[in-house]
């Protein structure tokens, strides 16, 4: 198993273990639950508000939101009956970091290679 904390993402920044990853990007792999973390990270949201905007049912929604959930992107919390759901911004910046060490080793290995090039 690979510690994330290893890609030195910054002070604060996210300790994922390789599941954790998988599940955000896995969230983050499908277009509907983007749209669906877009909608919640611009305001809150019930899961039958959301399906009344897709062209598919009130529990394939609740699957794509259960998904989200599970990666951490999203929260629940209930007032009355209602459960609202909202996106989590922390967890955004936090899939943000990820992707920024990774993009920062791809760039330290082309520069390498510049060097290398370079020499001859």
């Amino acid at each position: 198993m690979v510690s994330y904390r290893a890609l030195e993402v910054g002070p604060g920044g996210p300790d994922y273990s390789d599941d954790e990853v998988d599940r955000i990007f896995r969230a983050l792999a499908d277009a509907t639950r983007r749209d669906i973390l877009r909608r919640t990270l611009a305001g809150e949201s019930t899961v039958s508000e959301l399906a009344d905007r897709y062209d598919m049912s009130f529990a394939a929604v609740r699957k794509h939101v259960n998904v989200l959930e599970e990666a951490g992107l999203i929260t629940g919390h209930r007032i009355g009956r209602e459960r609202r759901i909202r996106g989590d911004l922390r967890a955004i910046r936090g899939a943000q970091r990820l992707l920024d060490a990774f993009e920062d080793i791809w760039r330290a290995r082309v520069d390498r290679l510049d060097a290398l090039l370079a020499e001859d």
